[in-house]
């Protein structure tokens, strides 16, 4: 598997890493602070102000597992992918979630993408009164578009090779780790970043197929 991770930039209010996906850079941005979430959207909105009508949003979430019957715990990280660029929102330390961010998830126009995303969205909800007004479930869609019923029941993983091509491994020490955590490894963020990038790019993929 062709993933790397480089740490960029660190300051008191985010940390910018650069994970190298198969040869394709994505610039991650981690933070718990609202501001930096804006400034986040403001270069979305920017870089891709042409495609705003018909958006594509890689969505994640993470959270810390809990091993005792009937409970969870809060949403940690919320994960947010649009071409090059993703967003690691620490929801469970942010000094204020911001409302342009509520504006965003609630865009009718996007279509925010993911793996068994109407359990994430209901999370969300649940958590911290996140709404996300255009969830598409990649199960779903793929099953329709590629004619294979097998794949409402896929993984992240299994969609990747089904859709792209792409052989990616998911460690089970990551997928169980701390992920709420107030500093995030460096495997962590690698994954929470896959994570999203390969939600938006089989998004992508499924979505303009014919």
């Amino acid at each position: 598997m062709t993933i790397t991770i480089q740490q960029n930039d660190t300051t008191d209010t985010h940390s910018i890493y650069t994970v190298n996906f198969f040869n394709c850079p994505i610039i991650t941005t981690v933070t718990n602070v609202g501001s930096v979430v804006e400034s986040w959207l403001s270069d979305i909105y920017r870089i891709h102000s042409r495609r705003l009508a018909h958006l594509i949003v890689g969505l994640d979430i993470e959270w810390r597992p809990i091993f005792q019957r009937n409970a969870t715990s809060r949403v940690a990280l919320l994960q947010l992918c649009v071409g090059r660029r993703c967003l690691i929102f620490q929801l469970i330390y942010a000094d204020c979630i911001p409302q342009s961010l509520r504006n965003f998830l609630l865009d009718q126009n996007f279509r925010f993408v993911g793996v068994g995303i109407e359990e994430d969205v209901e999370k969300l909800l649940e958590d911290y009164e996140l709404s996300v007004a255009n969830p598409v479930d990649l199960r779903l869609m793929a099953a329709e578009k590629l004619d294979a019923i097998e794949l409402r029941r896929a993984g992240l993983k299994n969609l990747a090779s089904a859709t792209l091509g792409l052989e990616v491994v998911k460690p089970k020490r990551v997928t169980m780790s701390r992920w709420d955590s107030s500093w995030l490894s460096f495997e962590q963020v690698q994954y929470a970043c896959v994570d999203a990038h390969l939600s938006f790019e089989i998004g992508k993929y499924l979505i303009l197929m014919n």
